[in-house]
């Protein structure tokens, strides 16, 4: 996909923010285990982002912490959610991005709307790359540009 190739700019936490992730890691680790277990992390991000992991990312997220150790430990924890966080700020500013091209609200860009809008922000850029960026992701059946952020 044309926008996921693109890797989501370094961000980091405001301190209170940084807090706020080491509060919620310490209120997930109930019995001071020093780390938090699958469960434990499931209710960490409910806590932070409002929705259940599902089974596939809580897999991919223990997969990724030290064997050694029987969870998260803080830091792997806020490196995590760090990135779940980088991640989710990418995502809403595409969907922003897509919203100003999508000026009838219908939730897809013809190739109409996609050539004007780059004819806006990108005057110089030749109809043949606008193309190539657009059949890169159209719907080859509808001629429509989905957001699938």
């Amino acid at each position: 996909m044309f926008f996921s190739e693109a890797r989501p700019r370094t961000w980091e936490a405001s301190p209170s923010e940084h807090k706020k992730w080491v509060e919620v890691f310490k209120a997930c680790d109930e019995d001071n285990k020093g780390y938090l277990s699958r469960e434990d992390f499931k209710v960490a991000v409910v806590m932070l982002f409002g929705y259940k992991p599902s089974k596939v990312e809580a897999d991919s997220v223990m997969s990724s912490v030290n064997p050694k150790t029987s969870g998260i430990l803080l830091e792997e924890f806020l490196s995590i959610i760090r990135k779940k966080k980088e991640v989710q700020l990418y995502r809403n500013e595409i969907r922003h991005i897509f919203t100003a091209f999508d000026r009838h609200y219908r939730g897809y860009l013809t190739l109409e709307d996609f050539k004007k809008a780059f004819r806006q922000v990108a005057p110089k850029l030749s109809e043949r790359t606008i193309l190539d960026v657009f059949s890169l992701e159209a719907d080859p059946k509808q001629l429509l540009w989905h957001a699938e952020v």
